[in-house]
């Protein structure tokens, strides 16, 4: 059948294949870099009154993922190096955890604002192909050192909220025009290299995540990337905090039904944190103040537990495969910070220091009953031989600018199909296309479009093409 749509839909571009194979399992992770820095001052974490082993506590909490982090030489702590990261994964694979391994490439906190060159490469930070090769070494040394103690990691992050130029310099955002791709791709395609390098030999194979600060920033930083050949990669990790980005819940939830529906990879939000108090055990300034709520979330115990809940449910229902809280245990201490002593993050931790650190509730976001997303196919049966390309626009990717590819079915290649995972009850709309422009449809409809709604355990919405078009 011929339909006419809508001139926008005329001039789409092709996403990839099509979203990435479901997780059989979510992730529901924790950053505990700061946990044996903190035993070390003395911090317990207490259950009911009980104090328990903090990797045991989160394991049995229903976490399933650690998240840790390692500098390259940071002179001004003992801890976030290899032998720390060792003592982490330890303990967390003890406890039947998974490990995210973070390198941050930097001797200091590398972040959305700034990625500072290690000291020991700032000679050649201009080098391009001696910086690439010694990220390389060193990302490839580190996980074969892990790796003959049996502590490979389960997923790799090559960098930290990559948002400006990786390895730079502190003022570089003010004083370069922007990030130099040629470069910052060499050296992203290193450190993914080393990654795939180091684990070919290995029983465990981590999969690789590139990470962006703020869902506003991720689509036009990984389009640059996929422009300067950076492909090669199985996650994208998103840090989202309310105080400093422009998108609300529903936003979040657009950004990563997108990325997942463009990319054909998996998304993952791999930081967000929420406050259970305004107040604080210490003088040092809590980072997550009044300035960071969202109206529907006070800083309270619920409100917290509410925040997570919902942030996966969002998470969840956009198709993305985890949530992982940062530093849920920096509580304070007696031990000093470059800002004070104490902790800068004790009113959004898991831990309330009134109880003597008891386990707050939101620790038991991981036990809500979620709505699970539902496989849902659609699929064109062709006439036997027919192998011109089928194109498919659907409301449900996220975009009126991206149309995906039907792929002929390994088992029935007369049926081609795109495959992807909705909410069950999720109103949608569809058209499949033979030829550009996209502008006529071959499935009917009385707008245009083929609507449906997807089913408690999915749909399968099979159509027949009668050749219509070509009579």
């Amino acid at each position: 059948m011929i339909r006419f749509l809508t001139p926008a839909l005329a001039a789409l571009t092709v996403a990839a294949a099509g979203p990435a194979a479901a997780q059989s399992v979510f992730y529901f992770g924790a950053d505990l870099s700061y946990v044996n820095e903190m035993e070390d001052c003395g911090a317990v974490y207490r259950v009911n009154g009980e104090v328990m082993d903090p990797y045991r506590l989160f394991a049995e909490a229903g976490t399933n993922l650690v998240r840790v982090r390692i500098w390259n030489d940071a002179e001004w702590t003992d801890y976030s190096d290899l032998d720390d990261v060792r003592e982490t994964i330890r303990r967390a694979k003890a406890e039947g955890m998974e490990v995210l391994l973070d390198f941050h490439y930097s001797d200091d906190w590398a972040d959305g604002d700034k990625q500072i060159v290690p000291k020991a490469w700032r000679p050649i930070r201009d080098d391009v192909p001696a910086l690439s090769q010694a990220l390389y070494d060193y990302t490839r040394e580190t996980l074969a050192a892990l790796d003959a103690d049996g502590l490979m990691p389960d997923l790799v992050q090559v960098g930290n909220e990559t948002n400006p130029e990786l390895m730079g310099e502190l003022d570089w955002k003010e004083t370069r025009p922007g990030i130099n791709w040629p470069r910052n791709a060499a050296l992203l395609n290193a450190g993914i290299r080393a990654v795939r390098d180091a684990s070919a030999a290995s029983s465990v194979q981590p999969l690789v995540m590139l990470h962006i600060a703020q869902p506003e920033n991720v689509e036009p930083w990984f389009a640059a990337a996929a422009e300067h050949g950076v492909t090669d990669f199985d996650l994208i990790g998103v840090s989202y905090y309310r105080k400093w980005s422009t998108q609300g819940l529903e936003g979040l939830g657009a950004t990563i039904n997108r990325l997942r529906h463009r990319y054909a990879v998996e998304v993952i939000v791999v930081e967000t944190s929420y406050p259970f108090t305004n107040e604080g055990e210490d003088a040092s300034p809590n980072l997550l103040g009044p300035d960071t709520l969202l109206p529907e979330y006070p800083a309270t115990e619920e409100g917290q537990h509410r925040y997570m809940v919902d942030i996966t449910q969002t998470v969840k229902s956009n198709g993305g495969v985890g949530v992982v809280y940062w530093e849920p245990a920096w509580v304070s201490t007696r031990c000093s910070t470059r800002w004070g002593v104490g902790s800068n993050w004790e009113n959004a931790t898991f831990f309330d220091w009134r109880r003597g650190n008891e386990l707050t509730a939101a620790a038991q976001y991981t036990r809500h009953a979620y709505v699970e997303p539902q496989p849902v196919t659609i699929g064109v049966r062709r006439a036997a031989g027919e192998t011109a390309p089928l194109w498919l626009w659907g409301d449900f990717l996220g975009s009126n600018e991206m149309v995906v590819r039907l792929t002929p079915d390994a088992d029935d290649p007369d049926l081609w199909t795109f495959e992807t995972d909705l909410a069950p009850g999720q109103a949608i709309r569809y058209q499949v296309f033979d030829q550009r422009p996209f502008d006529q449809g071959l499935l009917p409809g009385a707008d245009g479009f083929v609507h449906a709604v997807v089913g408690e355990t999915g749909s399968a919405l099979i159509h027949a093409d009668d050749g219509a078009r070509r009579r």
